[in-house]
């Protein structure tokens, strides 16, 4: 039998490597920015065009390549960072496998600008399709320029999946914003077809988390430092009021190299346990110092997951430092007792002593005698001995349940179709637990979640009967500042949001004003509102497999009625009748049950 194993040949086994390595624009903008980092440049510059299809060119004053250390950066696994196994427990730099610049050339143009500071010519090397094509002295400054062009121009399959414009230049900021925050001591830009979409100057945690986020995180920050024996730990975390719907505030690094872990993540929420609104999501930006020797980075080639030999001391170090900085700026629950409106109790006047009242009772008051005069009782009214929610005696309680009685029974010989209408205008309903509404129908009762239910008719109104829907004007129009990618990700919705009643208008470079809100949702906050419209367009994948529209369903979400919310009867009746008008009423617009229906055996099986 012939040999049939054979070697890959370096262009293939590169585009094998840049399938892990190189993602989508954004891995281009990583590997580069930090590879500039580890460089010691004081000054990076980013420019992207297309979102990263045509061009990423980062731009550092870095230490420079020598000609000979141009040509090999190209090549697979060079590095200078590493040079034995036991190097890899003792990292401090960002990249560390010299498999990235090899992955960038084997799918787009590469071309490399390079000068040391002691030499006065630079070198110019251009990479296609791993090979080095030329390479050739040049006239450049001190640093590095690397020039990447028509990225996956020979992989069209990887290309064709690549996301919209605005979905991948949101990615690209991302992974600016990290090695940003991570490095506030170096200055860095990023320009976007022309247009400088950040300018981060050189400073401190507090004035890169503002020059990122916006001005109104100055206030928002809670400074948490605390220095053990296994992790030191800094930087800050957002005050639990200023939470949010939407993740993307939340950064951890692991000696200056950003992580995900889900598990320190739960240490900062349950460190604010009771100060969080359920589903929001707490600011941090916090550095963990640990000894290389006790992580282990080499998990993942995108080197975002990190293994810790001392995981669980970490979390409650974690939790105790957030904790401490709440309690030190004196950030604690508030009771929030919530009264019935009919309940109104005033405090008494000091000057006036406190009259216990006066009930009169009449031993000899029977109910049932007709020709008894009706005594005074309870406060002078009439009627004798109980009141019953405005019935006169208990005669006349016993008449209201005769009438609900043939109400019923009318409502039997009702047909079918006219049961909804009829459970919307007559039947007595009721909610149960706050978040529930019942009412009887010919064959049983249904039961409302009113939180689904109202998703599903704001959801269709603003999907699919936009022209019905009204704008009402706010008395003070309110200005909100966001961050740069939230901005841009509302600023590609704007229409939409204007046509679903959103009175909506850019409003300097970052900020928006709103002047008006659609008048089913009128009276929410608008920021809430765009916060609920934002975390679908930032993480709506699921609605988006579903075919469903991210920016009706943020809207929906964010001013549907809240489990917890009391509704009066009137309320719950039109709930009633408008779900039962929705085309698709049985289903939040997610697919969560909105309806159930019980019927008497339903109840029947309940009691055996």
């Amino acid at each position: 039998m012939a040999d049939i194993i054979q070697l890959l040949p370096d262009h293939v086994a590169n585009q094998i490597a840049a399938g892990e390595v190189i993602q989508r624009p954004a891995s281009v903008v990583k590997e580069l920015l930090e590879n500039a980092i580890d460089a010691g440049s004081q000054s990076v510059r980013i420019i992207v065009k297309d979102s990263g299809r045509t061009l990423v060119q980062v731009i550092d004053d870095g230490c420079g390549m020598s000609t000979n250390d141009a040509r090999m950066a190209f090549e697979s696994h060079a590095t200078s960072k590493i040079s034995q196994s036991e190097d890899l427990f003792n990292l401090r730099t960002k990249g560390f496998r010299g498999e990235a610049l090899a992955s960038i050339a084997s799918v787009a143009h590469v071309e490399l600008k390079t000068r040391l500071r002691e030499e006065e010519v630079g070198t110019r090397v251009r990479v296609e399709d791993s090979d080095i094509k030329e390479c050739e002295p040049v006239q450049c400054a001190v640093g590095s320029s690397f020039a990447i062009r028509n990225l996956f121009y020979n992989t069209p399959a990887r290309r064709q999946f690549l996301k919209s414009d605005t979905v991948e230049m949101r990615h690209i900021m991302d992974e600016f914003q990290r090695v940003a925050l991570a490095h506030p001591g170096v200055s860095m830009s990023l320009h976007h077809n022309g247009n400088e979409v950040y300018h981060l100057n050189a400073g401190s945690l507090r004035q890169r988390v503002v020059g990122i986020f916006g001005q109104k995180h100055d206030e928002r920050l809670l400074p948490v430092e605390e220095e053990t024996d296994v992790v030191r730990i800094t930087g800050f975390a957002g005050k639990p009021e200023f939470a949010r719907k939407t993740r993307g505030e939340q950064f951890f690094f692991v000696n200056d190299r950003f992580i995900k872990h889900s598990y320190f993540h739960h240490a900062v929420s349950k460190a604010m346990e009771g100060l969080l609104p359920q589903g929001q999501h707490p600011m941090y930006v916090l550095f963990l110092d640990v000894n290389p020797s006790q992580i282990d980075v080499n998990v993942h080639p995108n080197k975002t997951e990190v293994k810790f030999r001392e995981e669980r001391a970490i979390y409650t170090i974690l939790r105790a430092a957030v904790k401490r900085a709440l309690g030190r700026f004196q950030v604690s629950p508030t009771l929030d007792f919530d009264q019935e409106s009919s309940l109104n109790i005033g405090m008494p006047d000091k000057d006036r002593p406190i009259r216990e009242p006066q009930i009169q009772v009449n031993p000899n008051y029977n109910p049932f005698d007709s020709d008894r005069k009706p005594s005074t009782g309870l406060g002078g009214r009439e009627g004798g001995g109980l009141q019953t929610g405005g019935a006169g005696s208990w005669r006349e309680v016993y008449k209201i349940l005769d009438d609900e009685r043939s109400r019923q029974e009318q409502r039997e010989m009702m047909p079918l179709e006219q049961e909804a209408d009829h459970v919307a205008h007559e039947a007595p309903v009721f909610q149960i637990g706050r978040a529930y509404v019942v009412a009887p129908i010919k064959s049983g009762m249904i039961v409302l979640d009113q939180q689904c239910a109202h998703e599903r008719i704001l959801y269709e109104k603003y999907d699919r009967n936009r022209e019905n829907v009204e704008s009402q004007q706010l008395l003070y129009p309110q200005h909100l500042s966001l961050s740069v990618s939230d901005h841009d990700l509302l600023k590609s919705a704007l229409t939409e949001l204007q046509e679903m009643g959103f009175d909506i208008d850019e409003f300097g470079r970052n900020d928006l004003i709103v002047r008006g809100l659609p008048a089913d949702v009128a009276q929410q906050e608008p920021k809430e509102l765009l916060d609920a419209v934002l975390v679908e367009l930032q993480t709506g994948r699921q609605a988006a497999d579903k075919g469903l529209n991210r920016v009706a369903l943020g809207l929906a979400r964010g001013g549907a009625i809240r489990r917890g919310q009391v509704l009066r009867p009137r309320e719950m009746r039109h709930l009633i009748d408008s779900l039962f008008a929705c085309e698709v009423p049985n289903y939040s617009p997610t697919g969560r049950p909105a309806i159930v229906t019980f019927t008497p055996d339903d109840l029947a099986s309940k009691f055996e």
